[in-house]
C-alpha cells in the first residue's frame, strides 16, 4: 500500500534527516521546547508533558511546571571513561509509574537533558504500546555550544526549554513526582 505524502510527513522526514541518530525514535515523533510548549497551552488537558531526568535533575536545575517527573534512568556510581560521565542504568520502576499516570493513547511529549534520553524513553514506552509519544528533541538544558572561540563552549545554552523564553520553575508539585524505589 502506497503511503499518503503530507506535510505533517515530509515535515517529520525533515526533522529526522537533521537529527542526530541518538535523539531519533521509533514513532518519528518529534517537537522543539517551543513546539512542545505551544502544543500544551493549546491543549493543557490532553497534552501531557513527561520529564525523564533524575529527580535531582529535576529538582536543582529545574523543571517545566507541569512536567511530571518519571525518571527513565537513575545514574550509577560507574564511571564511564569513554563518555566522561557515570553511567546509567533503566529505573525498574519507570514502566510501572508510567502506567499509574499515563495511557497508551495519550499525548505525552517527553524531555531530559537534551534529547537522548527522552529517545530512549520514546522507544521504551512505544515497546510498551503508547503511540502518541513525542521527542523533545532539545531537552530541558539544551544543546551545548561548540564554538571553541566562545566563552560559553561547553555550556548547554543553545537551545532547549529553560532558554526558549517560556515557563519554567524550581518549585516542586509532589504530585507530579514519580519517586524511585532504588
Amino acid at each position: 500500500m502506497e503511503s499518503i505524502i503530507t506535510s505533517e510527513n515530509l515535515k517529520s522526514k525533515k526533522v529526522k534527516s537533521e537529527l542526530p541518530k541518538e535523539k531519533q525514535t521509533v514513532l518519528n515523533l518529534y517537537v522543539t521546547s517551543k513546539e512542545a510548549y505551544n502544543m500544551w497551552e493549546n491543549a493543557p488537558k490532553k497534552v501531557k508533558i513527561l520529564d525523564v531526568r533524575t529527580l535531582d535533575e529535576y529538582i536543582y536545575i529545574g523543571h517545566a511546571p507541569m512536567a511530571w517527573n518519571i525518571p527513565a534512568f537513575l545514574q550509577t556510581k560507574e564511571w564511564d571513561a569513554e563518555k566522561q560521565h557515570f553511567s546509567f542504568k533503566l529505573n525498574p520502576d519507570f514502566s510501572t509509574h508510567l502506567k499509574e499516570v499515563f495511557k497508551p493513547d495519550d499525548t505525552i511529549l517527553v524531555t531530559c537533558r537534551s534529547g537522548g534520553r527522552s529517545a530512549l524513553a520514546v522507544n521504551f514506552m512505544a515497546n510498551l504500546g503508547y503511540k502518541n509519544v513525542y521527542n523533545i528533541t532539545d531537552g530541558f538544558e539544551g544543546d551545548a555550544i561548540k564554538d571553541p572561540e566562545s566563552l560559553y563552549c561547553g555550556q548547554r545554552l543553545k537551545n532547549g526549554w529553560k532558554n526558549a523564553g517560556i515557563p519554567w520553575t524550581y518549585n516542586l508539585d509532589i504530585a507530579l513526582i514519580r519517586i524511585p524505589s532504588e
